[in-house]
């Protein structure tokens, strides 16, 4: 059975609520949800497959439970070339185009930094479009799932 990390970055939980609705839907894959995830959980997938879902703060920025393990990536960096990765980012593009998505466009830039492969283009969502991402998100995670 394929096994996916899913790793949230969320500030009033709206990023929490869609990883847990989008593992619950995932009955052929193991899958485990991290909230405030470690290093070691992260590195835990290397040959397997993660899954960034993250909303963003701020100026662009990468939520505080989030922060750390992105800051752990950059600064030990360890290579990746075995891993696969998707990213869901969530973003409001009122606050200008580089500010939007912020967070996901950060760990995507990363996780392709590391070696791993993007298994499918980054989702961003637009909360001044999509108040249900859901709805939006649970296509692209299907086509997702097929390919692990």
């Amino acid at each position: 059975m394929a096994r996916l990390g899913i790793f949230i970055g969320s500030v009033y939980g709206g990023a929490e609520d869609l990883a847990e609705a989008l593992a619950s839907s995932a009955a052929s894959v193991d899958t485990q949800v991290y909230f405030d995830p470690t290093l070691d959980d992260f590195l835990d997938y290397k040959d397997d497959t993660v899954l960034i879902i993250s909303s963003t703060t701020g100026q662009g920025e990468i939520p505080e439970n989030l922060l750390p393990l992105y800051v752990a990536l950059q600064d030990q960096f360890p290579l990746l070339p075995e891993q696969g990765f998707g990213v869901i980012a969530m973003g409001d593009s009122s606050y200008g185009e580089d500010r939007f998505c912020g967070a996901g466009r950060q760990f995507d830039a990363l996780l392709s930094e590391l070696g791993a492969k993007s298994l499918q283009p980054r989702l961003d969502i637009d909360a001044g479009i999509h108040f249900e991402p859901l709805e939006v998100a649970q296509d692209w995670f299907d086509q997702f799932v097929t390919q692990l």
